[in-house]
């Protein structure tokens, strides 16, 4: 199943959550998401509002006095000590990094020394991992996004006024459709809705798709003659006729001066950057000297950003680029329990019929571990659920 993010009066964080919701997130989970993520005394709200007519969830959060923003580093911690799966984690993180790059390079200075105050805000944090774990849970597989309404005028941030579509929010949206306006509707898409279509998105939405089902989150403000909320449609693909086909970058470097152990340690930051795939393969160099190929597939969007990094932590001087198709099969994932303890499925559908499952293998390890059963155990008792 796949999602298709429409975002006609812009997105945000308490939208993407509140058409979740609507599509089914389980409320209990959103109220108890806080205290999941280390963060005490926050209250959540839900609420059933109109906007334009439209019945759509509303997601506040009551929030106690916080730091005045946070580090990258202080983000990353709170999400790597939450009980998201593995994947949810690199995309949060994914999100941050991402942030913190162009806010390093938009006020010149280090991702190190950024201060996120927007995006560093609680709310925003619980707005960027409830939305990556919440897509997940609902058994969303792939994400796309139509054209992004950005809003006019201006807006009062920790910077001081700027321009819509806030700097950041600009640099994150490279790569996407959007449009101006509507006129005197001020900020509609914010830097946390834009971190979230970043490393969310695969691109624009097929031309064609089965929907199966819409919500929707309402935004704060409720303009007269609008309705200003965020529609997220559930919807099907036509794996036979080829519509999960996508454009992708491949990039590619030669390495023969690089030990083993920092040459894995740079293809597992460019998987948590948000690589679609990242693999590394043996070569041979100019006068014999053996090698490795490191391939890292990704999303034209993300290009940019996965090159420099993949110059920085590697020891290449040069890297390649090229624009390939990729077809990948559908896929779902739900959580199944095994001797107490909660592991993730990947199930995907085959060309001509049928599936195939595999469990998720960090969880399968984690539950050994906890229960000093064999990975073997683990896989059979997931193999014989109905």
């Amino acid at each position: 199943m796949i999602a298709i993010l429409d975002p006609f009066s812009g997105i945000a964080g308490d939208m993407t959550l509140g058409a979740l919701l609507d599509l089914g997130l389980d409320p209990d989970w959103l109220r108890a998401l806080p205290a999941a993520l280390g963060l005490e005394g926050v209250g959540v709200r839900l609420e059933r509002v109109k906007r334009g007519e439209i019945a759509s969830w509303k997601v506040d959060f009551d929030i106690p006095p916080q730091p005045h923003g946070r580090h990258l580093k202080h983000l990353k911690a709170i999400v790597e000590a939450s009980p998201a799966p593995d994947h949810v984690k690199a995309k949060a993180s994914a999100a941050f990094e991402a942030v913190a790059t162009i806010e390093a390079e938009i006020h010149g200075t280090t991702v190190e020394k950024v201060h996120l105050h927007e995006v560093g805000a609680v709310d925003a944090i619980l707005d960027i991992v409830g939305s990556i774990w919440g897509f997940d849970l609902i058994g969303v597989s792939a994400v796309y996004c139509g054209t992004i309404a950005l809003g006019d005028g201006f807006v009062d941030a920790a910077h001081g006024r700027l321009a819509v579509p806030a700097p950041a929010t600009l640099r994150l949206l490279e790569g996407q459709v959007v449009r101006s306006g509507p006129e005197g509707s001020g900020e509609l898409t914010t830097p946390t809705g834009a971190a979230l279509v970043k490393v969310l998105s695969l691109g624009a939405a097929p031309e064609t798709y089965r929907p199966m089902k819409s919500g929707y989150g309402a935004g704060t403000k409720d303009p007269a003659g609008r309705a200003n909320v965020l529609r997220v449609i559930l919807a099907e693909l036509d794996a036979v006729r080829g519509e999960e086909s996508e454009t992708v970058d491949l990039l590619a470097a030669d390495i023969d001066d690089m030990s083993g152990e920092y040459l894995a340690s740079a293809a597992d930051l460019l998987r948590e950057a948000g690589a679609l795939d990242v693999t590394l393969l043996q070569t041979m160099m100019k006068k014999g000297r053996p090698g490795v190929r490191i391939e890292v597939l990704c999303r034209p969007a993300d290009a940019d950003r996965l090159e420099e990094l993949l110059l920085r932590e590697s020891s290449t001087i040069g890297v390649r680029r090229t624009e390939v198709r990729r077809r990948a099969l559908p896929r779902s994932e739900a959580s199944v329990e095994v001797f107490g303890h909660r592991v993730s499925v990947k199930t995907v559908q085959l060309p001509g019929g049928g599936e195939r499952a595999k469990a998720e293998y960090e969880d399968v390890r984690r539950v050994a571990r906890e229960t000093g059963r064999t990975t073997a155990d683990i896989l059979e008792a997931i193999a014989k659920r109905p």
